[in-house]
């Protein structure tokens, strides 16, 4: 049994964190039905004087796509709040692979978001490409999946091309128990036929939060990441030395969470119980 003082020093690591990162999907809302509290705690996360970031593996829509959808499910969000595992792999190809001609296999708004960063893309907006050979495959939560996406990444990895991926999660958690394949279900067919195993970008890399510190010089123990799925959410801040929270409203249940080989910081029904605990 947790004596008081042990409960009191949990709660302060929680409390005494300045930044708050936020999944989406499966943790504020779910398809566009929109989790009770959600929107209050982060209307009310300023004046409990605490920062926040909409932290997402979904590439499938560029930064600007999240603020337009998050303004329309009643979120407050400006530019500083949104961060993607789109962004995160322009900056990383900016920064590992300068100049390197990239095949991007993703839906048309991560095709303009790399072309924000200035990445050197082979192919048109439909995956379409002439291109022989090229430096690096890019994979991402492509919600316009086509055949031929496919047989031209599966050719340039056969042909040595590095290949990198946004996101490793296996599914997107959708409204009524439904599913859809995400990157990482995309990236095990082209691992298959392939042979080259993907380097994956955003959670539960590191390298999310430690980008996030270095831009808002708040270090990462002072950090707390808000997520629904123990493998990238949880798993990330667990990489990165932050505070983890776990909400048991998507794709986690009670038997994952058992099997767990590390448990979160702290595991809650949802953000509404994450927000009485934060006003408490």
């Amino acid at each position: 049994m947790i004596d008081v003082p042990e409960k009191r020093m949990d709660l302060d690591k929680l409390k005494n964190a300045e930044l708050f990162l936020f999944d989406m999907d499966g943790t504020l809302y779910l398809g566009d039905d929109v989790y009770e509290g959600a929107i209050e705690l982060m209307e009310d996360l300023p004046r409990l004087g605490k920062k926040y970031i909409y932290l997402t593996n979904n590439s499938s829509r560029a930064g600007e796509d999240y603020i337009t959808r998050l303004r329309r499910l009643g979120f407050p969000c400006e530019r500083e709040n949104v961060f993607t595992s789109g962004m995160a792999t322009g900056m990383y190809l900016n920064q590992r692979h300068p100049g390197a001609k990239v095949y991007l296999a993703g839906t048309r708004a991560f095709y303009r978001e790399l072309q924000s960063y200035g990445i050197d893309l082979v192919n048109d907006e439909n995956g379409h490409t002439e291109a022989d050979t090229v430096d690096v495959v890019v994979q991402g939560f492509d919600t316009q999946l086509v055949y031929e996406k496919l047989e031209r990444a599966c050719h340039f990895l056969r042909r040595g091309a590095e290949f990198i991926a946004a996101n490793p999660d296996w599914v997107c958690p959708m409204p009524n128990d439904e599913v859809l394949p995400d990157c990482g279900s995309i990236c095990a067919l082209l691992t298959a036929s392939s042979g080259v195993k993907p380097n994956y970008i955003g959670k539960p890399n590191r390298n999310m939060i430690d980008v996030i510190s270095e831009m808002t010089g708040i270090p990462n123990e002072r950090i707390c990441a808000v997520g629904d799925r123990i493998y990238t959410d949880i798993a990330v801040a667990q990489n990165a030395g932050s505070v983890s929270v776990l909400v048991m409203c998507g794709e986690t249940d009670e038997a994952i969470l058992a099997a767990a080989e590390r448990r979160p910081d702290y595991v809650l029904a949802d953000v509404h119980e994450l927000h009485e605990l934060l006003r408490s």
